[in-house]
């Protein structure tokens, strides 16, 4: 049997109809109905905070407009039914005016309004505690401290940062390297923003071709191109009101920066192949692995749509410079794994923590995670131990400097290891080690293989 925690006052001074109504409201099994036959009676129960008051206009104390002002003043959110045995147009609009929810005049088919009001009221009701709940869970599920882990000095730096963006529409430019959780600053300040009811829509820049990019984005009308069989909303205007999430957005070509750009400015589109122009309120979070400024100054990136999306810059920090964060985050992996995998809790070792935190992660978050969750996979107790850590560089790391070299040759080793994870990119690699480019072109030129 469902609970009877809808609440539903009858304030009648007729006891038989009073009655009546009260058997006939009672059959919905989630109504809790309760009967009053003077307007002092209800409003000293008010207390009770009923959903639902239908009120007789005519009552032998009060009349209807002081005891409606009276719930309105208590309970803003309480519905209230005015019945009345006349049908006064006037005082009927002058009671809606004041906070009514309906008038209804009595009549052979007072009752079935009647039931059909407070079921639509009581749908009404439960369907904005539904959402209520959904956006709280939302909310919550999206709190910084529960998508992004970590204590570190670093870390609450960009808490700090996301608390600022989520005060005001500001476009939002997060960097970092791979892995480092940049969607995560995104959707937490989406989440968390008054913008958190609408849309969050992220695009992977780099995932799409050059030549699909702008219908991706702007959408296109049936016919506009060789199989565009109908018309095709873009990311944009799937984001209205909300939040567009440009991943990787170094990557896009120069032609379609030029287009992002007007829309930006203009804060409309026209789709491809279109001519109707189309308002947006989009919120624009960017991010990317690779320095903007760069890209400026070698042509690759427009700088009036660099100054465009740079709006609060956020850093999100490689993992090796967070600290014990890595111990934290690593636990928190592990526990997660075991319980979805429903295997017994394991415990880090005091090796794998010392490993953990001598080991730069170069893949970041995203590499931490893997590791820890082969880790629980290799461990056949309640124990990880450093056995169980797959680490590419691990031994290279720890047996570093047991090896006698000169300055020249750790530096050599070190730019080489540098460029074989990323991929020789001479210019990421620089950034990493702060370095200058004509240094790594050097050392290539002398070790050519």
């Amino acid at each position: 049997m469902k609970p009877k925690n809808y609440k539903i006052f009858i304030v009648e001074d007729n006891a038989l109809y009073s009655k009546v109504l009260k058997r006939q409201l009672s059959q919905n099994e989630s109504y809790n109905v309760k009967t009053f036959e003077t307007g002092r009676e209800c409003i000293m129960n008010l207390s009770e905070e009923p959903d639902v008051i239908t009120l007789d206009y005519t009552l032998p104390d009060m009349n209807g407009t002081e005891i409606l002002k009276e719930i309105c003043k208590v309970l803003p959110n309480t519905h209230v039914i005015i019945i009345s045995g006349q049908n006064d147009i006037n005082t009927a609009v002058k009671l809606l005016k004041d906070g009514a929810y309906d008038y209804i005049t009595k009549g052979p088919d007072t009752r079935e309004r009647l039931e059909n009001i407070i079921k639509n009221i009581h749908e009404s009701d439960e369907l904005r505690k539904e959402n209520t709940i959904l956006r709280d869970v939302v909310k919550k599920k999206y709190d910084f401290k529960n998508i992004i882990k970590g204590g570190s000095r670093e870390i609450e730096h960009v808490f700090d940062l996301m608390a600022k963006a989520i005060q005001t529409n500001i476009s939002v430019s997060i960097t970092g390297e791979t892995g480092t959780g940049k969607e995560l600053v995104a959707k937490g300040i989406h989440y968390n923003s008054p913008r958190s009811s609408k849309p969050f829509v992220p695009v992977n820049v780099s995932a799409i071709p050059e030549t699909l990019l702008e219908s991706e984005l702007f959408g296109h009308e049936k016919g506009s191109f060789t199989g565009a069989d109908s018309r095709k909303i873009g990311k944009f205007e799937s984001a209205n009101g909300g939040t567009l999430f440009l991943d990787e957005i170094a990557e896009m070509d120069i032609n379609i920066q030029t287009k992002l750009l007007r829309v930006i400015q203009e804060r409309e589109l026209t789709r491809v192949g279109g001519l109707d122009t189309i308002p947006i309120d989009v919120r624009i979070i960017t991010a990317t692995h690779k320095k903007l400024t760069s890209q400026v100054a070698d042509g690759m990136f427009r700088q009036d749509l660099y100054y465009r999306l740079l709006g609060l810059p956020i850093e999100a920090p490689p993992l090796r410079e967070r600290g014990n964060d890595v111990i934290l985050l690593a636990k928190y992996f592990v526990n997660e794994f075991c319980q979805e995998n429903n295997l017994p809790l394991k415990n880090l070792s005091n090796e794998v923590t010392n490993t953990l935190l001598a080991y730069p992660f170069p893949g970041n978050i995203r590499e931490l995670k893997a590791v820890m969750e082969l880790a629980c996979v290799m461990s056949n107790d309640e124990n990880i131990e450093a056995e169980h850590l797959n680490m590419s560089i691990k031994e290279d790391v720890t047996n570093l400097l047991a090896k006698e070299k000169t300055l020249e040759e750790y530096t050599e080793e070190i730019i080489s290891h540098f460029l074989g994870n990323y991929n020789n990119n001479v210019r990421l690699v620089a950034s990493k080690l702060n370095i200058g480019k004509s240094t790594i072109y050097r050392m290539l030129q002398k070790n050519p293989n």
